[in-house]
């Protein structure tokens, strides 16, 4: 057997012991769960659990590495422990998530180990792992497979965070260049240089983070891609759940689960859209950019534009009552994304204005005085 270089002996070490913390846990889960039928089934997993410790055992002993009896880590006693006191809605989605994890450890191990037996190994145990999830996703009533990320913002939320940020940050630069009490005309440079720096800094944000996300999604359909030729009786296993939380039939939504699975293409299409529920994409990096560079911009304007009409004292009272008010619309726009009431995330976003302008002010009026 070839000798393991420190960093493959490092990743099936670490495998070893989250396989053992895993079966360790799922006695600790079944141990809280009152329900005979979940316990039960608990209990297999947990023993399914132990198997696969033992296979990494195996296969460390015959490439030379020899393991004791695996002992629960200090991460899993603490979870344990929180379980134990808040029982199941506790350790259940901790479970799935770890059961997540551990399909797309086995998957990468299986891409990219070049020892035949670590990826007949990993390939069996990311199966079995993917049927653990299965199970465990039934049980917590979470339709799509837990190792996926397919999370995305939206135009609306761009367009009034950017806003809020905007307005925000240039509000609290206004207001310390006031507080060092300097010309009329370095207040408005101040301010409209800020409100362009603002923009630009948050509409790159914004492309930069439309483009990861592309590239998530990406990655993701070539993993389910890969899911579908290495695993295709767990996929069809999947869609023929997902055809029956449909209302179809059992047999009909097997039928239908291994039509769609005879093709490829159509089968990735499928999963595609009903598991990872990633459509068609309708917005680009640059468009994500503009829209929230341009928000940026407007908010950050708010508390500029009174000082381009009017001067003195009469400006700056304009300045803070508009951006105080925009802050409280804002606010009361988060509140959509947020799920909070629109009076109390008004009044929270207010207070924040509020307190970004006191704190400039005071910064500005400090460093006018020290210089």
């Amino acid at each position: 057997m070839p000798t393991l270089d420190k960093s493959t002996l490092k990743t099936w070490l670490e495998h070893w012991q989250d396989e053992s913390d895993a079966a360790f846990l799922y006695l600790v889960l079944a141990g809280q769960e009152p329900e005979k039928k979940r316990k039960d089934i608990y209990i297999q997993l947990a023993g399914v659990e132990e198997r696969h410790t033992q296979m990494w055992e195996k296969l460390l002993a015959e490439h030379g590495h020899r393991v004791g009896r695996a002992r629960p880590s200090v991460n899993a006693r603490l979870r344990a422990w929180f379980g134990r006191r808040f029982g199941p809605r506790y350790l259940l989605p901790l479970l799935l998530k770890e059961e997540g994890l551990e399909v797309k450890g086995y998957m990468d191990l299986h891409r990219e180990s070049s020892l035949d037996d670590a990826r007949d190994v990993s390939l069996k145990l990311a199966k079995e792992s993917a049927l653990h999830a299965e199970t465990l996703a039934d049980l917590s009533g979470v339709a799509s497979e837990p190792w996926h990320k397919t999370e995305s913002g939206g135009f609306l939320r761009n367009v009034v965070y950017g806003f809020n940020d905007g307005l925000t940050a240039n509000l609290g630069l206004v207001a310390g260049v006031i507080g060092a009490e300097v010309a009329p005309h370095i207040v408005l440079v101040s301010g409209i240089a800020g409100m362009i720096a603002d923009a630009l800094s948050m509409g790159s944000s914004g492309y930069l983070a439309a483009k990861s996300e592309l590239e998530v999604y990406a990655h993701e359909i070539a993993m389910e891609k890969e899911e579908i030729r290495i695993m295709p009786e767990v996929e069809q296993e999947e869609l023929t759940l997902v055809y029956r939380a449909k209302g179809i039939e059992a047999g009909t939504a097997r039928r239908m689960a291994e039509e769609v699975m005879r093709d490829p293409q159509q089968a990735l299409d499928e999963q595609v859209r009903e598991e990872l529920k990633i459509g068609v994409a309708h917005a680009t990096p640059f468009r994500e950019g503009w829209i929230t560079g341009a928000a940026t911009a407007i908010g950050a304007f708010i508390p500029v534009a009174p000082f381009l009409v009017i001067t003195g004292p009469a400006a700056r009272w304009t300045a803070f009552s508009i951006a105080m008010l925009s802050h409280f619309a804002v606010g009361g726009a988060r509140s959509f994304f947020t799920g909070r009431g629109v009076i109390r995330s008004g009044v929270d976003m207010f207070a924040v204005g509020l307190g970004v302008a006191a704190v400039g002010y005071l910064v500005g009026d400090l460093v006018a005085k020290i210089l």
